[in-house]
């Protein structure tokens, strides 16, 4: 574990003082290593013997039926193809820490949303919130601002998320012409998006750390 995510954990251990519930938000453009970061940071916060579960947004993609019906499917991940409704009603669910709350977590390998995988518990202390548009300032995403305790901001160049995602879709054993189709007509974009509409975050790095 690096030093900085040690650090990072000693920052939000302090800000969270004797808060029975932390939000931490994670947020960052597609590829930018959100969530081995989240991971790797609740492993800090357990370390130092804190209770701590990682809640991805991930979970709340529309299925692919809505998206086709919609003429979205090729843009899977902008904006509009989450269920952000969903995503509010249980992020406000979870600060309440009163009961456990059900998330749905996302399977990449089948490109589908598993409803009611994760368990989120009233003892968790700190819930590690990762995905794209957490500090995101348009549409009703705008509506996380002041939600979070805590927000860390992902910035790679755009150099790197490009290496990172080509990695990425090589590694679902896509054609050469369909992870282009991912990287330049998706991913890219939408990371640009992200990374000129994001609100101010507490930590701002241009590498997740491991």
């Amino acid at each position: 574990m690096s030093a900085r995510i040690d650090e990072i954990a000693g920052e939000v251990l302090d800000r969270a003082g004797h808060s029975r519930r932390f939000l931490v938000a994670i947020a960052g453009p597609p590829g930018a290593g959100k969530s081995t970061m989240a991971d790797n940071l609740a492993e800090a916060l357990k370390a130092r013997g804190e209770s701590a579960e990682v809640l991805p947004m991930d979970g709340f993609h529309m299925d692919n039926a809505i998206l086709i019906e919609r003429g979205l499917l090729a843009r899977k991940g902008i904006p509009e193809t989450f269920d952000v409704r969903g995503f509010l009603d249980i992020i406000r669910a979870v600060r309440l820490a009163d009961q456990e709350v059900l998330v749905p977590v996302f399977d990449r390998s089948r490109e589908l949303a598993i409803a009611s995988a994760r368990p989120v518990s009233p003892d968790h202390r700190f819930i590690i919130v990762e995905g794209n548009y957490l500090l995101f300032s348009l549409g009703k995403w705008a509506e996380l601002e002041g939600v979070f305790d805590f927000s860390i901001m992902l910035a790679p160049p755009i150099e790197v998320l490009e290496e990172r995602l080509w990695a990425r879709w090589r590694g679902y054993s896509l054609t050469e012409e369909a992870a282009s189709a991912k990287v330049y007509g998706n991913d890219l974009p939408n990371g640009r998006l992200i990374l000129e509409n994001r609100r101010p975050a507490d930590v701002t790095l241009e590498i997740a750390l491991a």
